[in-house]
């Protein structure tokens, strides 16, 4: 009888293992697919990104847990003033989570840059980015965007562009500067991320994932470049973003309470 019983519990522990062990492999499996489909188009270097008419800013806290200033909201304002700054983009779509009325990532987005003197016509906010996926996905069919610069931490970058390249946007990723000092907890939020690549696969692939909200079309109003506006003064039109574009329309009003 012991012996039979000893029997089954190393066949259970053989079936645990193993099984423990193809989903570990499954695991890493897709995080390299993922890495691998996008390494190749994030550039590190801020000057050399690549140039595209809209850049996609991905929300993120202000503050961190501990109350000091979230470094990696800091170090991705600071690339999107530099990137206009050095014309790689022309126009910069704010998205993040206005989940409630305390809470408004865009708004802090927005200010922030206009600290950093972006002008207001060069920015339009996205109250609805609720994540990296509804970011892109409303990019993409509220506000008409089909190429686009991607603005976030490395780490961050080969989901994004993975879920642009599922929805049919041509992006390219630019990946900020890290935090000049260590950053608490940066492993966790790294390791996190390995979990969400997992995830994306099953919204992508398997349960058929859609965007909280959506809403009409609403194309960017980018402004000209100087030359086109010298070109062709009777293009210029009203452009995007600044306070109007911070108060978003009425669906969006009622998204982000």
């Amino acid at each position: 009888m012991k012996q039979a019983v000893g029997r089954v519990g190393r066949r259970l522990l053989m079936i645990l293992g193993a099984s423990t062990l193809v989903v570990a492999l499954l695991f890493v499996g897709a995080n390299l697919w993922v890495l691998g489909q996008t390494h190749s188009r994030i550039e590190h270097r801020l000057p050399l990104c690549h140039g595209e008419r809209v850049g996609i800013v991905f929300g993120t806290s202000h503050w961190t847990r501990s109350g000091v200033r979230n470094p990696y909201f800091d170090a991705r304002m600071s690339a999107s003033a530099r990137l206009l700054r050095l014309g790689r983009v022309d126009h910069l779509l704010l998205s993040g989570d206005n989940r409630t009325r305390f809470y408004n990532e865009p708004i802090t987005m927005w200010r922030d840059l206009r600290g950093r003197r972006v002008a207001d016509s060069d920015m339009t906010l996205d109250y609805a980015g609720f994540s990296t996926f509804d970011t892109l996905s409303r990019a993409r069919d509220v506000f008409g965007v089909e190429q686009a610069l991607l603005v976030t931490q490395a780490w961050h970058l080969p989901r994004a562009l993975f879920i642009a390249d599922a929805l049919g946007l041509e992006a390219t990723g630019c990946a900020v500067p890290a935090p000049s000092r260590q950053v608490s907890g940066e492993w966790r939020l790294q390791a996190r991320e390995w979990v969400a690549r997992v995830a994306t696969l099953g919204d992508l692939y398997l349960w058929g994932r859609e965007p909280h909200f959506l809403g009409p079309l609403e194309p960017l109003e980018i402004a000209p470049r100087a030359w086109e506006a010298w070109l062709f003064p009777a293009a210029g039109g009203p452009a995007a973003g600044g306070p109007a574009a911070g108060e978003g329309t009425e669906s969006e009003r009622t998204a982000g309470e």
